[in-house]
């Protein structure tokens, strides 16, 4: 049976790469989109992940969610990566659909409690509606199949920061809440998701196999690839937010060890994220509250990539 997921996004040009996914596999059940903060601003989040949708020509509900973190100043949309209006400044068709009148928050509560112990939170932009789910019902922790988070880096380095990777910089109050959660919890961060490079060949099929949506995947593309010729001397993009569902799929193409997870939430490392592996003894048990989690530290990136593909180039068998 297909696994139903909901998945929380703020798209965002690798957003719109995952989203393809989550609507071309054929053993993901996308119960719906939920839309925050972020890459964007709240309203052009939600406006892109209704046109994505429309352009795989489905109807997938989008609840819309946090317009700001939970305690700190919202940070501006970071316009020279994705672009004012997430999908690389491209010019878009017109949105024809309009998101749920229930909140992101809600829509998770009520989907969780209608599958108890089959629903598994993708999340790939900053935490608030992952938090704020959890404050209107805390017996969620033993409801979801499983939380996957694209977020945080270990031993990676940050990439807003020196030490704090963006969608835990961005909220990292909610992340705290989140991570800390008495759930089952996978972390898919910077240690993996900077193994994976999806080069202008790999992009090139996927255009050419989805139809109108593979259009504003290769011209959001474009730019975000141009970000990265210059940030990090590579010729392709990191697609971040895929490889949560990667992991979702086929796990075994990363690799993973069990802590205790951590944020920063004020001060100069604002928004790193800290595990404690699980055997480990340290001086005092602050750094090993709450469930332990399992956290992506590598991951084989010529792999994820050739799923990646195959999976938005291969028709699926419906």
């Amino acid at each position: 049976m297909p696994t139903p997921i909901i998945f929380d996004t703020d798209p965002g040009v690798d957003d719109a790469q995952a989203i393809a996914i989550a609507l071309a596999h054929p053993d993901i059940e996308l119960l719906g989109l939920t839309t925050t903060f972020g890459n964007v601003t709240i309203e052009v989040a939600t406006h892109n992940a209704l046109l994505l949708a429309e352009l795989a020509g489905q109807s997938i509900p989008v609840a819309q969610g946090a317009a700001g973190p939970l305690v700190k100043p919202k940070n501006p949309p970071p316009g020279h990566i994705h672009g004012d209006n997430g999908l690389g400044n491209i010019e878009l068709p017109q949105v024809t659909t309009q998101a749920l009148k229930q909140s992101a928050a809600q829509f998770i509560v009520d989907q969780v409690n209608a599958r108890p112990g089959e629903v598994v939170l993708v999340a790939v932009g900053p935490l608030g509606n992952l938090a704020a789910a959890l404050q209107l019902d805390p017996t969620l922790v033993d409801k979801v199949k499983r939380v996957v988070v694209m977020g945080g880096s270990i031993r990676e380095g940050g990439n807003v920061t020196p030490v704090a990777e963006a969608n835990i910089f961005n909220d990292p109050h909610a992340a705290a809440r989140v991570l800390q959660a008495d759930w089952p919890l996978t972390l898919v961060g910077l240690d993996a998701t900077h193994r994976c490079v999806l080069d202008p060949q790999s992009m090139a099929q996927i255009v050419e196999a989805q139809g109108q949506l593979g259009k504003v995947l290769g011209e959001s593309y474009a730019f975000y690839r141009a970000f990265y010729q210059q940030a990090l001397g590579i010729d392709g993009c990191c697609p971040h937010d895929s490889c949560a569902l990667v992991w979702l799929m086929r796990p075994d193409l990363f690799r993973v060890e069990r802590g205790y997870l951590s944020v920063v939430t004020d001060g100069l490392a604002e928004g790193q994220t800290l595990m404690a592996p699980e055997r480990r003894e340290f001086v005092d048990p602050r750094w090993s509250q709450g469930n332990v989690a399992e956290v992506c530290m590598n991951a084989d990136g010529p792999g994820v990539i050739d799923w990646i593909v195959d999976t938005l180039v291969t028709p699926p068998a419906r």
